[in-house]
């Protein structure tokens, strides 16, 4: 019995050894030598080096500035624009056209009759309530001995009923004096011996006035 237990004590001692030279010998021959660099280069993007800045320190919010009050809207004129330096200028085709919209209540056409207001061939230079048998209002025919003059026109037409407080017409004005002034200029060629154009002392006086 003691043999046996002699052979595997034998046995075990042997084995051991031979394990023992076997990793010896494995780290001796199979050693691996670290690489200097790697085998395939690897590009990576070059990280900023810089240190970013350091965030500000927050402030407190500036105070809310108070809306200041809207500008107060340009007051209307009160009265007609001067256009007496316009005409000489003024266009009568468009003065033309803005006219057809009054065509629906005048004439313009040399002898033509009265619609429901009067017929404006010769208007300019003429008196008011000039025309015979036209039931004009009383406020114009107050006014028939007062003359249509490039002044009193474009007053005229910038607020009829502002200019002559009851006269019969329902027209609201022109508020641009380019306008008006062409208007003028077209109702100034409906007429035999058409007035002549404003002097530069009456364009002058006008922007005086």
């Amino acid at each position: 019995m003691s043999g046996k237990i002699s052979k595997v004590f034998a046995a075990l001692l042997i084995a051991g050894a031979v394990a023992v030279t076997s990793n010896f010998v494995a780290h001796k021959v199979m050693a691996v030598e670290p690489l200097k660099q790697n085998a395939y280069k690897i590009e990576v993007a070059q990280a900023d080096t810089t240190s970013a800045a350091p965030a500000a320190p927050a402030t407190d919010a500036a105070p809310a500035v108070p809306a200041t009050e809207a500008a107060p809207a340009a007051a209307a004129p009160e009265g007609a624009e001067p256009i007496l330096g316009l005409l000489k200028s003024a266009d009568a085709a468009k003065g033309q056209t803005i006219a057809k919209a009054c065509a629906a209540c005048h004439s313009f056409g040399k002898g033509e009759p009265a619609r429901v207001g009067p017929n404006l061939y010769g208007i300019v230079g003429n008196k008011h309530a000039h025309m015979e048998g036209f039931a004009y209002s009383s406020a114009m025919k107050g006014l028939h001995d007062q003359t249509w003059t490039y002044e009193a026109l474009n007053a005229f037409l910038w607020n009829p009923k502002k200019d002559i407080a009851g006269t019969k017409m329902t027209f609201a004005g022109l508020k641009n004096p380019e306008q008006r002034a062409d208007v003028i200029a077209y109702l100034r060629t409906l007429s035999d011996s058409p007035a002549p154009l404003p002097t530069d002392a009456e364009i002058a006086a006008e922007g005086k006035k």
